[in-house]
């Protein structure tokens, strides 16, 4: 795989990482005034949605994120019972948070519903998010890229809002990482067609936003886990800070509400666009699971 694939994933995961102290906190000036500036990675509050969480870790978007690659690192392609039984273990016993999407997809997994029907109807963006494992073992098949993008989106968040977001996240990484800037990249999949005319008109509204004041434009967007609300947002970062992408994910943060979702996909664009040497190190190294997922990304065919 690239150096630039292998960026790509990183620093996904080291921008949901980096939002756990601050995850759902919508109030900025609470984030201001009681963790501060969020320039490495911290512990969740006592009274967080992740206070069962300790620095280093992830969401639970980061958690999928990291057993989707698993699973691909275990059959070398998408292949969803594989992952559907993975994600369902996961959520075992699990210690951190279960949101609505999640619950009502264990829910229907729990009656038999198979895997390509058992998601929810949630238009949250953090099924979309989770596809930088996508991307590094589809470097050159779109076509099978398009497809695990929606499989694997679907079984959690199907709904047309999310599935047309995924799709869009996924043609523009696949752009950047074939050397297509970030701008270009989103163009072009724009124009290709977003399946969701309310999330093209918002799709577009991010393109206009860059440059502009990153928590007036994410208020104003929304800070909300909506696709509608957080795509833009997210765009908006990349935008802004295509060129610094440490900066990128600590504005992200700094705006509140969904910052990880949000931050997974300006961490997978950025991160596919500027290489490792983007990502701060300590953030690399202050991730629990860092040496673990280097290792899948260097010898994926090694995982058992």
């Amino acid at each position: 795989m690239t150096p630039q694939a292998t960026a790509m994933v990183l620093a996904a995961l080291a921008a949901d990482s980096l939002a756990l102290g601050a995850h759902w906190i919508y109030d900025t000036d609470e984030i201001d005034r009681r963790i501060g500036r969020v320039d490495g990675l911290r512990p969740p509050l006592p009274d967080s949605y992740h206070r069962t969480k300790a620095q280093g870790a992830f969401t639970h978007y980061g958690d999928q994120t990291l057993v989707l690659l698993e699973s691909l690192a275990r059959t070398g392609r998408f292949d969803l019972a594989d992952f559907a039984a993975a994600w369902q273990a996961l959520f075992t016993g699990y210690n951190g948070y279960i949101d609505k999407a999640t619950a009502t997809t264990l829910e229907n997994m729990h009656r038999q519903i198979p895997p390509d029907q058992c998601g929810s109807h949630s238009s949250d963006l953090g099924g979309a998010a989770r596809i930088a494992p996508l991307l590094f073992f589809y470097p050159d098949d779109r076509q099978g890229l398009l497809a695990a993008v929606r499989q694997q989106t679907a079984m959690t968040h199907n709904h047309p809002a999310t599935l047309a977001g995924a799709e869009f996240i996924a043609k523009t990484t696949w752009a950047v990482l074939h050397g297509t800037g970030p701008r270009e990249a989103m163009e072009n999949a724009l124009e290709e067609g977003v399946a969701d005319i309310d999330l093209d008109i918002r799709i577009r509204g991010g393109l206009d936003s860059g440059g502009k004041d990153t928590r007036k434009v994410i208020k104003k967007f929304g800070q909300m886990c909506g696709i509608a609300a957080a795509l833009p947002g997210a765009i908006h970062l990349i935008l802004t800070y295509t060129n610094d992408l440490k900066s990128a994910l600590i504005e992200n943060v700094m705006a509140g509400g969904d910052s990880a979702a949000r931050g997974l996909v300006v961490g997978m664009i950025l991160g596919a666009h500027l290489g490792a040497a983007a990502i701060p190190e300590e953030w690399l190294m202050g991730m629990a699971q860092y040496p673990y997922i280097k290792g899948l990304l260097s010898s994926p065919g090694d995982f058992q």
